[in-house]
Order: structure tokens, then sequence, then C-alpha cells
């Protein structure tokens, strides 16, 4: 073959190379093969949702809308016992439970919260809630018969404040360890600024008609115990380790809102007046069998703030 010849078809082929370079890189193709994306699927989303009710909903194992009625939505279980309720509209969807010393009892033992099915877990509702200077607010408990704590305390301690006081809310939920003993967390100030474990006191502004996001998150694999309020994690004690510490869904248990055993009458198991019934509104609780990451936490508060 004569040298030209050769020569010719070394820069066709290195002018074929370039061009497929050239044309791999051009905006808009597809280099990875991803399957095209319709602008359209994503019109009216937050965060890429539709709804809060698309956030991680293979893992959702219970639910109250408090829509106009009481019941789980998963199970479709009905409360055994309750007082003080009433539902208003202006719900952060639809309507809300309102609670005027009042509480919700399900004498139940629900699936999802069986030992072996309740591991790590995230909790989330909104209130409407004061603080009250005298008494502790329990908004939820994955209550033990017989027991004073439960399994899952979500604690508020509306007694640190005067009810005028609608920029602080002190946020102390708790849970059991494996050896029956309790952990907790709190939003507080933790040290110094400047030293290894500081942290800020962080808290969310509360009020009678102002809807306030709270959200607890428990990860058994690491022990971190979180809390989050409008979006913000705000606990100072995240890390409550593993071992004897970490969490277990003793059973049986049963579901209170609004309070503990001792108001809910006939089931008292000591003389703790810490507790009121709850005065205050609750709508969209849900609880997860795993612990949410950040981004489907700060998901669940913008796609409340818009409606949805």
């Amino acid at each position: 073959m004569k040298l030209i010849t050769i020569y010719h078809l070394k820069r066709v082929f290195a002018l074929a190379l370039l061009t497929v370079a050239v044309a791999a890189c051009k905006k808009g193709d597809n280099p990875n093969n991803l399957p095209d994306v319709n602008a359209k699927d994503y019109e009216g989303t937050v965060d890429g949702y539709k709804s809060s009710d698309e956030v991680a909903s293979k893992n959702l194992v219970a639910y109250w809308s408090f829509d106009g009625d009481l019941n789980e939505k998963i199970s479709g279980t009905a409360p055994t016992t309750v007082a003080g309720n009433t539902f208003v509209d202006a719900g952060l969807k639809g309507k809300a439970l309102s609670l005027n010393s009042g509480f919700l009892y399900f004498a139940k033992q629900f699936d999802a919260f069986k030992t072996a099915n309740f591991k790590s877990f995230t909790i989330s509702t909104w209130v409407q809630i004061l603080n009250n200077g005298s008494k502790r607010t329990m908004v939820f408990q994955l209550a033990r018969p017989g027991v004073f704590n439960g399994n899952i305390n979500f604690i508020l301690n509306t007694n640190s404040f005067p009810a005028t006081n609608t920029n602080e809310l002190k946020i102390n939920p708790t849970f059991t360890g494996v050896n029956g003993g309790m952990q907790d967390n709190i939003n507080t100030l933790r040290d110094s600024p400047g030293m290894p474990n500081y942290v800020p006191y962080l808290t969310p502004q509360i009020g009678a008609t102002k809807w306030t996001h709270l959200l607890l998150t428990y990860e058994t694999t690491t022990g971190f115990f979180n809390i989050w309020a409008d979006g913000v994690k705000v606990g100072a004690f995240s890390s409550r380790g593993v071992g004897n510490s970490t969490f277990n869904s003793f059973e049986p248990s049963e579901v209170i809102f609004g309070g503990n055993y001792n108001i809910v009458p006939g089931k008292a198991v000591n003389a703790d007046a810490n507790f009121a019934a709850m005065t205050g509104r609750i709508d969209e609780f849900k609880i997860w069998n795993i612990a949410l990451t950040d981004a489907h936490i700060k998901a669940i508060f913008n796609l409340g703030k818009a409606g949805k």
C-alpha cells in the first residue's frame, strides 16, 4: 500500500474519533443513557414531592391524619377512650385534632410497634401549643401497661415558661433502652462556643394559631436520637450510645395522645402529676420504621408549609 494512502486513512480515522468525542460532549447529550425526564412531572412539587404522603411511603407504619376522624389510617384502629377532643378547620391539611385538657387512648398492641418490627424510627407531627408554666405535655406516648415511662415519650416541657412566652419551647423526648433505662435529648445550650461539644440553644416559635413542626429520629445502629423543629436540628445530646442504651420496643405496648396513663381514668400507675392532659392541636402525625435522612425531613417541613 502506498504511503500516501496510509497517511490518508490515518487522517480519516483521527477525524472520525474527534467527531465522536465532540458529539459526546454536546450539551443535552445523554452519555449515561439515563431515561428521559419530563419536566411536567415536577410541576407543582416541593423538593420533588407532590405530597408529604410520598416521603418514604414504603416505611410509613402509622398515620393519624385527624382529618375528621380519630382512626389510625394504616390499621384502621379506633381509640378505646377519648376525652376533651374536637376537630377544627384550618388544620395543616384539612381538619386537625383539638384537645382541651384531652387525650386519646388506644388499648391495642400495634403490630408495627412490636419488638421485632420497630428498631429505628421517625416521628413527625405538627402542633399548635402554648407554654403553661406549670405542667409538662405528652404529645404522644408508646406506652407500656402499668409502667409510667413508655417505650417512647414525646415530651414538651411546657412547664418551663409562662403562656406569654411564644418564642421558646423546650422539647425533651425520651425512650427506653434494652435494660429498661431511659435515654433522652433536649434542645438547650451545650458548652461554650469553640468547645468540641458546643451546641447553641435553638428553639422554634410557637403559638395558639401557629403550626410548629416537631420531628424525632432514632437510628438503632448508631444510637443517634435527634430532635428537629421547623426543619432545623435542635437537640443538644443526640448521641445516646448503643449496647444497653439501644432502643427497645417492649411488648405489650399501647398508644396515648395528649398524656400518659396517669391522666386516663382508671389507668393511673403512680401519683406523679407532672403531666396534664394536653391543651393544643395536633395534625398529620406519622411514624416510620426508619430514621429519615436530613433531606427527607426538610422536604416534610417544606411540604407542610405549602399545605401538601
